[in-house]
C-alpha cells in the first residue's frame, strides 16, 4: 500500500510537472498562434494556406521570442534548481558591472564603449549594448529554440496520452477502450521520467560554457582598463583645474606683490614690509594648498609607513570616533595598498556624513593570500550599493585586484564593510 501510495504521488507530480514543462517549452509558439488562430475562425484573409499568413506569424514570433527568452531561460534554472537541485548560473551581466559615463574634456560622454554627445544617450546606448551584447541573453534565446524542438514534445507526453485516454473512454467502443488503456499505461510509465529531462538539457544548453568565465574575465579588465584610463583623465583635469585656481593663482599673486615690494623698498619701507608680509601668507596658503592636493592625490604616509599607518593617521584625523586593530607590519604592492586607503577614507566619509554620532572599528587582517579589512559602525544601518555611488566606486577599485566589497546594513545597524583583496604581503 505504501508502495502504490508512493507511485501514485510521483505519477502525479510527474504528470504536473511534465505538462508546466511543456506549457513553458511552447509558450511563445502557442501565443503566437493565438491571433492567427481567431484570425483564420472569424474568416479573415489569414489562411494557413496563403504563404503571407506565414510570414506575419514569423513577424509576430520572432520578436516575442525576444522579449520572452530570458524570463523563460530564468523560469528554466529556477524550476531546475528547485525540482532536481541542479544549480545553473546564468551568467548576465550585472547592471552595476558597467562603466558609469565620464564627461571628458571634448565635451562627449564616454560609456566604455562609444562617445555620445549626452550623458543620457551614453546611458542608453550602454543598456541596449548591455542587453543584446551579453552572451547570456542569446543563450537564453537559443534555448527556445531547443526546448521546444526536445523538452516540448516529450514533456507533452503525458497529458496527451491521458486526453487520449479520456477521450477514448469516452467513445466507449472496445477497440477504443483498449487504445485508452494503452494510451493510461503511456501516461502513467513516462510521467514520472518525462520531466527529469530539464536537468541534463539545462546544464548542456543554459550553463556558461568551459571559457565564458575567462572572456568575462577578460571584458571586465578591459572595461575597467577604460574606466580606469577615464577616471585618470578626470583627475588629471581636476588638479589641473585646482592648481590653476588655486596655488597658481596665489603664487601670481605673491609675485606682484614682490614686484611691487621691490619697488617701494627703498620709498616706503613701511608699505614694501606690508607686502612682503602679504607675500609671506600668500605662500604659506599656497603651501597648505599644495599638501591638501598632493594628500588627495597619493597621501605621503601611504607611500613611506604602508597602508596601517595612513589608516591611523586617517583615524587621527576624522572627526569621528575612531578606533583601529592591524598588525604593527604589513606591506604590501603600492597599488593595492591605495585602493584599500581610499576605500577606508571612503567609508568613513559616508559614515561621517551619514552617522557623525557613530563609533567605528577599523579591523585589517592578513590572511597570508589575502587581505580583508573591516569597517564596522553602529550608525543607523540602511547603506546599500548604487550604481555610480560611493560603495560602488570601492568595488570597482578592489575589482581592478580581483577584490570585493561586501555591505551588510540592516536598518538599525550596525554597518559592516569588508574589503577583500587577493595578495602576498611583506
Amino acid at each position: 500500500m505504501r508502495h502504490t501510495d508512493a507511485w501514485l504521488r510521483s505519477t502525479g507530480r510527474g504528470l504536473v510537472r511534465s505538462t508546466v514543462l511543456a506549457a513553458l517549452a511552447w509558450g511563445v509558439l502557442a501565443v503566437s498562434l493565438v491571433p492567427a488562430s481567431v484570425a483564420a475562425v472569424s474568416g479573415s484573409p489569414w489562411s494557413w494556406a496563403n504563404p503571407w499568413s506565414w510570414i506575419g506569424l514569423l513577424l509576430f514570433l520572432i520578436p516575442l521570442a525576444l522579449v520572452l527568452a530570458r524570463p523563460i531561460g530564468m523560469l528554466s534554472r529556477r524550476l531546475a534548481a528547485r525540482w532536481l537541485g541542479v544549480t545553473i548560473e546564468d551568467g548576465y551581466r550585472r547592471p552595476e558591472d558597467a562603466p558609469q559615463p565620464v564627461l571628458l574634456s571634448t565635451g562627449y560622454w564616454w560609456n566604455g564603449h562609444s562617445y555620445e554627445r549626452s550623458r543620457r544617450d551614453a546611458e542608453l546606448d550602454q543598456q541596449w549594448r548591455r542587453r543584446i551584447g551579453d552572451p547570456a541573453y542569446w543563450r537564453d534565446v537559443r534555448w527556445l529554440l531547443v526546448a521546444a524542438v526536445t523538452l516540448g514534445p516529450l514533456c507533452a507526453v503525458p497529458a496527451a496520452a491521458l486526453v487520449g485516454a479520456v477521450a477514448a473512454f469516452t467513445r466507449g467502443t472496445p477497440v477504443a477502450v483498449l487504445g485508452g488503456v494503452l494510451l493510461t499505461a503511456v501516461s502513467a510509465a513516462s510521467a514520472p521520467s518525462a520531466w527529469r529531462l530539464l536537468g541534463p538539457l539545462g546544464q548542456r544548453w543554459l550553463r556558461l560554457p568551459a571559457g565564458a568565465a575567462a572572456a568575462e574575465r577578460v571584458r571586465e579588465l578591459e572595461l575597467e582598463r577604460a574606466e580606469m584610463s577615464t577616471t585618470q583623465a578626470a583627475e588629471l583635469r581636476r588638479i589641473e583645474r585646482d592648481l590653476h585656481d588655486g596655488a597658481q593663482a596665489r603664487l601670481v599673486a605673491v609675485g606682484l606683490s614682490l614686484a611691487a615690494a621691490e619697488r617701494l623698498l627703498e620709498a616706503d619701507p613701511v608699505k614694501a614690509r606690508a607686502l612682503l608680509q602679504e607675500a609671506r601668507r600668500g605662500t604659506s596658503s599656497s603651501l597648505a594648498e599644495l599638501r591638501e592636493l598632493v594628500r588627495g592625490v597619493h597621501p605621503p604616509v601611504l607611500v613611506e609607513r604602508g597602508v596601517v599607518e595612513a589608516v591611523r593617521a586617517l583615524a587621527l584625523d576624522s572627526p569621528l570616533d575612531v578606533r583601529v586593530e592591524a598588525p604593527d607590519r604589513l606591506r604590501l604592492d603600492g597599488p593595492v595598498e591605495a585602493a584599500l586607503y581610499f576605500g577606508v577614507a571612503e567609508l568613513l566619509a559616508n559614515v561621517a556624513k551619514h552617522a557623525p554620532a557613530a563609533r567605528v572599528q577599523v579591523r585589517i587582517r592578513d590572511r597570508g593570500t589575502e587581505v580583508e579589512v573591516d569597517v564596522e559602525d553602529d550608525g543607523p544601518g540602511g547603506a546599500r550599493v548604487v550604481p555610480g555611488g560611493g560603495l560602488d566606486g570601492i568595488r570597482r577599485r578592489l575589482g581592478a585586484f580581483d577584490g570585493s566589497l561586501a555591505v551588510s546594513s540592516p536598518l538599525g545597524g550596525p554597518t559592516t564593510s569588508r574589503m577583500v583583496v587577493p595578495c602576498a604581503s611583506s
